[in-house]
């Protein structure tokens, strides 16, 4: 991305982050508290990086941002539209029907109304049944008189043949004019309950996801910042604006993806364990040509199991601002946390609740606030909470691990400062200049990606023709999205034979990844 000047925002839920980048130099960092209309924060934020910087906002080429506000809306169920769900796969799909296994408060949130219809697909993109139009313009008359705000349309082996999706949208846009629609085929993988939630909580975030955006746009605006923005996305690449308000779910987990990014960039490793130890949490993920490991199975957000991309993720309950307590003899470390009270709770702050924190101040390993504070704590305990933290976090390692083998392991985050000695399963333990703010600058230097997963059969084309077209596809795809053409380079290839189906079907998967052409988008 040459030496341009760019700047990386990651909003959070406690700190908006932000570092100003050239080339791969930081020349300024800021960290200040996240705020409840979130464009406040981030001109508070951006505008620091530029005064502490000495640069100008025109001189900035592009801004990237990272936020969690659509992962913690949906999970605390915040901010949510009424969604009608229509399924097409009667009378193969009426057994089971739309969020059946949602929990209560999400479901109440959410749900409007969900119909089973006449379609879908066989897994070679042969028509079960065909589409009724009468009957979705039908459905889409129901959804407006129960005052729907978005539809999610599934069709069974839709990322097959999304030929049914795109035309029931269609129809269903024709009756209700405006209404906002997601379709699952774009938003996630083989599997149809996963993928219709999937496209459920997409829709449900739609307005939500149009307003972010446009706070966005508004606070660079009203710095003076003309540059183009992207939001990252969960695998470490970017979208642009008018996507995001169209796919929010794609940001889910971008936070951690973010922090993944930064260390590779900060410690110079491709391959390793990754630990970013916030106020609250820590979670751990690996590395791979640069990049996070994918999960290879169905992902969890909220109680509602999904299976669009996400992360190979773990999360703990350690942080900063965990809580050390005795308890039965034992000392223990979270999972409780004073959270973003630490500065008023924490006994180096002058507060009264005994934390992770003070823990390593009263080791003397950390400095933060004031150390005369926790200097009489008792030995005996101190050393048992500081035992305690470097276990779970070796614990945490081990989970993480495909082997037995020691790999390297980088640290990042405010709470980094905790870990003080080396990790059993860890070759080596980084802490990286800069870790504090690694989310931001993970964020700072993504790339573009274009990606395609789908069933194919080999015995229609055979197997080096079917994965040459896929490969050339996710490159278009990359490019499509923003990415010089020259810079595009395929990261994954992953082949799974469905022995359960014939002709030879295998599901292929396959990543491109190119740097960004600036001025491209937004």
């Amino acid at each position: 991305m040459g030496e341009v000047l760019r700047i990386g925002v990651d909003v959070g839920g406690t700190n908006t982050d932000a570092v100003l980048l050239r080339g791969r130099e930081v020349l300024a960092l800021h960290k200040s508290p996240t705020t409840a209309d979130v464009g406040s924060g981030i001109v508070s934020a951006i505008d620091e990086v530029l005064r502490r910087g000495g640069v100008a906002p025109g001189a900035i080429a592009v801004v990237m941002i990272g936020t969690t506000h659509f992962t913690n809306a949906f999970v605390e169920a915040r901010h949510l539209c009424r969604v009608g769900v229509l399924r097409l796969g009667a009378p193969a799909t009426l057994a089971i029907r739309p969020l059946v296994d949602w929990p209560r408060l999400l479901k109440d949130a959410v749900y409007g109304h969900g119909v089973v219809g006449a379609g879908g697909f066989n897994y070679d993109g042969r028509p079960i049944t065909p589409l009724d139009p009468a009957e979705i313009r039908r459905v889409a008359r129901e959804f407006r008189e129960r005052g729907i705000e978005a539809v999610a349309i599934s069709s069974v082996f839709a990322p097959v043949n999304a030929g049914q999706e795109e035309e029931a949208a269609r129809l269903v846009q024709e009756e209700l004019p405006g209404v906002r629609v997601a379709v699952s085929s774009q938003i996630g993988r083989i599997g149809l309950i996963e993928r219709e939630n999937a496209a459920v909580m997409n829709a449900a975030l739609l307005p939500m996801a149009e307003r972010v955006v446009e706070s966005f746009r508004r606070a660079l605006g009203d710095l003076g910042v003309r540059a183009p923005f992207y939001v990252s996305q969960n695998d470490g690449t970017l979208l642009d604006p008018d996507t995001v308000a169209r796919y929010p779910v794609l940001t889910f987990a971008s936070g951690p993806t973010n922090s993944m990014r930064g260390a590779a960039f900060l410690s110079g490793l491709r391959d390793a364990l990754v630990m970013d130890i916030g106020g609250t949490t820590t979670d751990v993920g690996a590395l791979v040509n640069g990049f996070p490991r994918e999960s290879a199975v169905a992902v969890d957000i909220g109680g509602v199991r999904t299976n669009f991309r996400m992360p190979d993720l773990l999360s703990i309950g350690l942080g900063g601002g965990s809580l050390v307590v005795v308890e039965d003899g034992r000392v223990r470390v979270g999972p409780r946390s004073v959270g973003y009270r630490i500065t008023s709770e924490a006994l180096v702050f002058g507060g009264t609740q005994l934390t992770a924190t003070d823990v390593a101040v009263a080791a003397g390993y950390a400095d933060i606030g004031d150390r005369d504070r926790v200097a009489g704590l008792d030995r005996r305990l101190v050393a048992a909470a500081v035992d305690e933290i470097h276990r779970l976090a070796e614990d945490a390692l081990d989970r993480m691990k495909t082997n037995a083998t020691d790999v390297p392991l980088v640290l990042v985050g405010g709470g980094s400062v905790l870990i003080d000695r080396d990790l059993k399963g860890a070759s080596r333990v980084e802490i990286p200049a800069s870790a504090g703010v690694a989310n931001a600058i993970g964020a700072a230097i993504a790339q573009v990606s274009g990606a395609v997963d789908r069933v194919y059969s080999y015995d229609a084309r055979g197997r080096d023709a079917t994965l040459a077209e896929a490969r050339d596809e996710a490159v278009r795809n990359a490019v499509a999205a923003g990415a010089a053409p020259a810079s595009v380079g395929v990261t994954e290839v992953e082949e799974l034979p469905l022995a359960y189906l014939p002709g030879g079907a295998v599901r292929v998967r396959v990543k491109a990844v190119g740097d960004l052409v600036l001025g491209s988008a937004a």
